[in-house]
């Protein structure tokens, strides 16, 4: 984007995500560079070009996170993409950042690769994890939640060869994989349970700033795994009840929050994500407070 006239004496344009100023030199060669000012004149900080691309930037902020929003869903769920719906959307500076260097899986597990580029047809550039560059051409891709990836170790080593550094948090993840031996019957992780805050509204506040919901008691997260929906649950305790606010353990119930199903039932995306939760609400606990009760 060009400079645009603001006032006679100064022009502002958009420079890294935000509206800068610097002073007009009529007739001056293209070449030549011109300060910018540190911070936006008093005089022109009410002009409506200036307003005008406040709005836009603020918009462009929105759009981003929008875009990086739901290529977490899909990842997340890891839901199947159309190529073609890739294409489309490839141009635009936003979805490209949030979808560049995604692992994204084709037809053939061995169709596995980081995404460089999405053609107009269609067509899909990735690195390998020989290092190579290769086309895919399915009618769907998908962009696996890394607890699916079996070779997650392998891509996070390649990935740091290869300076990758994705939009959208996957290979770098956190994630916990569900044990093996589940004691029989046994419906609840206590693990992150009992993290002291020092009120239910700060404990709500840093529930929210994450992303979950506050459902009655619990916060809750909704979660696609296989095509089913389960909800995570972290208790908390009574706001009216108590000064301090403490977490709970860790459940999982149905699309509707039914439940808690076994821990046996609990699939493998379900699980990270669960434990993801309970271990984000327990890392904002207050310090040195733990286990006071």
């Amino acid at each position: 984007m060009g400079w645009l006239a603001a006032g006679g004496r100064y022009e502002v344009a958009l420079v890294g995500g935000r509206v800068v100023a610097r002073q007009a030199t009529p007739g001056a060669p293209a070449e030549q560079e011109r300060k910018q000012q540190k911070s936006l004149p008093a005089e022109i900080r009410d002009r409506p070009e200036v307003v005008e691309l406040q709005r836009f930037a603020e918009w462009l902020d929105r759009h981003a996170a929008e875009c990086a929003a739901q290529v977490t869903t899909w990842m997340v769920s890891s839901l199947p993409v159309p190529t073609g719906l890739l294409a489309r959307v490839w141009p635009d500076e936003a979805w490209q950042a949030a979808l560049r260097d995604i692992v994204v899986v084709g037809d053939r597990p061995d169709e596995v690769g980081f995404l460089r580029d999405a053609g107009d047809a269609g067509e899909l550039r990735v690195v390998n994890l020989d290092g190579e560059t290769v086309r895919l051409n399915p009618a769907t891709v998908t962009m696996p939640h890394p607890v699916l990836l079996p070779d997650l170790e392998e891509l996070r080593a390649f990935a740091a060869e290869l300076g990758v550094v994705q939009g959208v948090e996957q290979l770098h993840r956190a994630t916990w994989r569900k044990p093996e031996e589940i004691a029989p019957g046994a419906t609840k992780v206590t693990e992150f349970a009992d993290a002291e805050y020092r009120s239910w509204f700060h404990l709500s506040a840093r529930a929210t700033s994450l992303g979950y919901r506050i459902a009655g008691s619990s916060v809750v997260d909704r979660i696609r795994d296989a095509g089913r929906i389960v909800t995570a649950s972290v208790g908390m305790s009574d706001p009216y009840t108590e000064d301090k606010a403490w977490t709970g353990s860790l459940t999982w119930g149905d699309a509707d929050g039914h439940g808690p199903l076994p821990l046996t039932d609990v699939g493998p995306v379900a699980w990270s994500e669960g434990m993801r939760m309970a271990a984000a609400l327990h890392a904002g606990r207050s310090t040195g407070t733990e286990g006071s009760r």
